[in-house]
């Protein structure tokens, strides 16, 4: 073993190096040891998706009454992190990017008839973590362990919900269906889980909140209106309502409603965002009120109010997350993220 990484509700998680390919990959093994029959079908069941936008399932091991999922090691961290640590929200041309690449993931595994059923940000990589390169989709190896989990929590009281950690972190991104009839719950279910997801992403709210008393405004399913600043610049109004659009259109409450993950896939095709990379900066000069500039390393970079997504002001000492774009004499950032 290299390093510990981490555990979520139902496994362990360490970076491993496999001494015959001579590289560093990610060893995951169940809590519960009880759990070996289902860690077993969910390793097969995950090792048919293979896509760009899904973490590769590359082994499953079986050894001294231990088993273990053996996956790609992705430099970077989970989208939960992410917005944890780095920024609260992302913008709407960084949503919608988003929003495609889990599209496109969720569409590669729906062909091969594998439903995540545990879609959350956790449960999403973001390649090169700060550099925010590129996303995967992770854990399809131990969905169906989090649903029979989920099912039971759910089928139970209150106290079933509060008490699994596995329930909590996806109630806010359930369905209504998921809530009513968990083995039934399809591919519809992961759509409406992408809605839920880019809400959240591009709000830096969930939808209905979090814990049991979400369970009601799911089942009622009204999205709750985007906040007025998100809409009120100009610069970011109409792809903002473009995501929106489409975030309504996956969580409608009736699956049938909903589009297909091949169908996300070719609505979010008509979105136009930038794959320029990402990089932090600070406000180091803003003497009035419109424009200053940020640092980086190398150059400062322009900086306008009109840019900056869900703020209105900024201030010396900052930290912006942003896009920079060639101009004279200094670079200039558009969109602009206050950062964590």
């Amino acid at each position: 073993m290299i390093d510990y990484i981490g555990q979520g509700g139902m496994q362990e998680v360490y970076r491993v190096q496999d001494r015959l390919l001579e590289r560093d990959v990610v060893l995951k093994s169940p809590k519960n040891p009880s759990a070996k029959k289902r860690f077993n079908r969910s390793a097969t069941l995950s090792a048919r998706v293979n896509h760009d936008n899904v973490a590769k399932t590359l082994d499953y091991i079986e050894e001294y009454d231990r088993f273990y999922l053996v996956e790609e090691l992705i430099q970077g961290c989970d989208l939960g992190h992410f917005l944890k640590n780095h920024v609260a929200m992302l913008d709407p041309f960084a949503a919608g990017r988003v929003m495609h690449h889990l599209a496109k993931g969720l569409a590669a595994s729906h062909h091969v008839n594998v439903v995540h059923r545990d879609l959350k940000p956790t449960n999403v990589m973001v390649v090169g973590g700060r550099d925010f390169t590129g996303f995967k989709i992770t854990d399809f190896g131990i969905a169906k362990m989090a649903q029979e989990e989920i099912g039971e929590a759910v089928a139970g009281d209150e106290e079933g919900l509060t008490s699994s950690q596995t329930a909590l972190g996806a109630l806010p991104y359930m369905a209504p269906e998921t809530i009513d009839d968990m083995k039934n719950a399809g591919k519809p279910a992961d759509v409406w889980a992408i809605g839920a997801l880019i809400f959240e992403v591009l709000t830096g709210k969930r939808p209905f909140g979090a814990g049991y008393k979400a369970v009601p405004l799911i089942q009622a399913a009204t999205v709750p209106p985007l906040p007025g600043l998100l809409t009120s610049n100009t610069q970011f109004a109409p792809f903002a309502t473009a995501i929106f659009d489409l975030i309504k259109t996956c969580m409608q409450k009736d699956p049938v409603a909903r589009p297909t993950a091949d169908q996300l896939v070719v609505a979010c095709e008509g979105l136009y965002y930038s794959t320029v990379p990402r990089e932090f900066g600070i406000i180091k000069k803003f003497d009035n009120t419109s424009w200053g500039f940020a640092s980086v390393p190398g150059s400062d970079v322009f900086c306008h109010v009109k840019s900056v997504y869900a703020a209105s002001s900024l201030a010396v000492g900052e930290r912006i997350w942003m896009t920079t774009h060639p101009g004279s004499p200094s670079r200039r950032a558009f969109p602009i993220v206050k950062a964590i």
